[in-house]
């Protein structure tokens, strides 16, 4: 209980800043239209997600899910940003340019000071931008997943639907990198680990292909690992 519960605040704490969930328990009338959808029997957090190209997290956080596991059929969940249709490319507001333009400084301040190496080798795919928030890599069963930059264990279990046997590792206060899908995990929470460390083997734990699954987050938000991974 321990570990799902640090895995739910890591991973609610990733999306951005959530709304309250559309879902009343008091037997009220609930929310429906754009932006909302309805359980339907079979469904997952992760088939959820999935069909809405959406990340665990943000439905985690924009419903303030206290137990992601136990979502019942005929709930409805917000799938979609206040003020965002799902599906929809707009944005509710317009974003101003010079704050966009020093974001975008400090992140590539973030890039020259943490150095990063790709977690392991194999045929990547997906991206930013590509309806997903992070890369696959594809390898064998069992081949080593390295720590992409040095920094501190933050989470390391399965508690998480969705992602298999998972790793999160802190680099600096705003940077955290996620490894999903591992056949074994070497490492444990709070463990100091160095760039190019082995943390797991790559596996397919709530994956249907050996590969593993990763992500950049830059202050909780998804950033596209290419930026900041070297060429190879």
């Amino acid at each position: 209980m321990r570990k799902f519960g640090l895995a739910l605040i890591l991973l609610a704490t990733l999306a951005a800043c959530g709304t309250p969930s559309g879902s009343d328990t008091n037997g009220t009338a609930q929310p429906s239209g754009p932006g909302y959808y309805a359980v339907q029997k079979g469904d997952t957090l992760s088939s959820i997600a999935r069909k809405f190209r959406l990340s665990n997290s943000d439905i985690i956080s924009w419903n303030k899910l206290s137990d992601p596991n136990d979502i019942k059929v005929e709930q409805v969940l917000r799938v979609a940003p206040q003020g965002v249709r799902a599906g929809s490319k707009t944005t509710p507001r317009s974003v101003d340019n010079s704050a966009a333009s020093a974001a975008a400084g400090a992140a590539n301040d973030e890039q020259n000071t943490i150095d990063w190496t790709w977690p392991a080798s194999g045929q990547s795919a997906g991206g930013l931008g590509q309806g997903k928030k992070g890369m696959d890599i594809f390898g064998e069963l069992g081949q080593p997943v390295l720590a992409a930059a040095a920094g501190k264990v933050m989470y390391s279990g399965s508690g998480i639907r969705g992602y298999g046997n998972l790793v999160i590792i802190k680099h600096d206060s705003n940077l955290l990198s996620i490894y999903a899908h591992n056949k074994t995990i070497v490492v444990k929470e709070g463990q100091m680990v160095g760039k190019g460390q082995k943390i797991a083997e790559m596996g397919k734990t709530d994956s249907n292909s050996v590969k593993l699954y990763f992500e950049i987050r830059r202050q909780g938000k998804p950033v596209d690992p290419s930026r900041y991974l070297p060429s190879r």
